[in-house]
């Protein structure tokens, strides 16, 4: 199977189709406005808290990307701390064995998106086209080791239009790819853990 590029990995081979578009102006980048972010405030806190091992991977179709994983874990991770569901949130095992591991895949959206030339992730095409690239977040929750996990799953999407294309119904502009990306990952990882959160098992 062949392994394509993702948006990390084009914008580090793509600096001159990068500058000519940023040049042209017409290159956007739109975050979809289906997946809202969850605010932290409305996850379900249970009492106590443990602490947990969080373990995040990018994936491109199903397949690990290290470069992405390695550029997102950190704001994953600080994300996952912040929420308030876990009393230490850290990459090493914890006393009580709890293990929340979450994936991003990285998927094409547009059906004839390989055939314009087209690479999932950072996407660029022909004058007046649009591409969108799908993201499927799973959270996969264990409370201890042996027990039962509790799976939560989100899905996302970035847009990008290229030339005189119209901007995508209710979707929100980003400044640049990086800002769509850090957007589209924190909306989607809150819904995650908003799921796992209000789980029936979740302690």
């Amino acid at each position: 199977m062949t392994s394509f590029p993702t948006w990390a990995q084009r914008a580090r081979r793509g600096l001159v189709l990068l500058a000519a578009a940023a040049l042209t102006g017409c290159a956007n980048f739109y975050v979809d406005g289906n997946t809202r972010e969850v605010p932290s405030s409305e996850l379900q806190r249970r009492e106590p808290v443990h602490p947990v091992q969080v373990l995040f991977e990018f994936q491109t179709k199903g397949v690990a990307n290290a470069n992405a994983t390695s550029l997102l874990k950190a704001r994953v991770l600080e994300q996952v701390k912040s929420s308030g569901l876990f009393s230490e949130v850290g990459e090493a095992p914890v006393a009580g064995g709890a293990l929340l591991g979450i994936t991003l895949n990285n998927v094409p959206l547009t059906d004839d998106a390989f055939s314009k030339g087209f690479v999932t992730g950072l996407t660029f095409g022909l004058a007046g086209s649009q591409v969108s690239d799908g993201y499927v977040c799973t959270a996969r929750y264990t409370p201890a080791a042996g027990a039962p996990a509790i799976v939560s799953q989100a899905r996302h999407a970035i847009h990008t239009t290229l030339g005189s294309g119209a901007a995508p119904a209710s979707a929100v502009k980003a400044k640049n790819i990086d800002e769509a990306v850090t957007i589209m990952t924190r909306q989607v990882v809150s819904n995650v853990l908003n799921g796992v959160s209000r789980d029936a098992n979740f302690k």
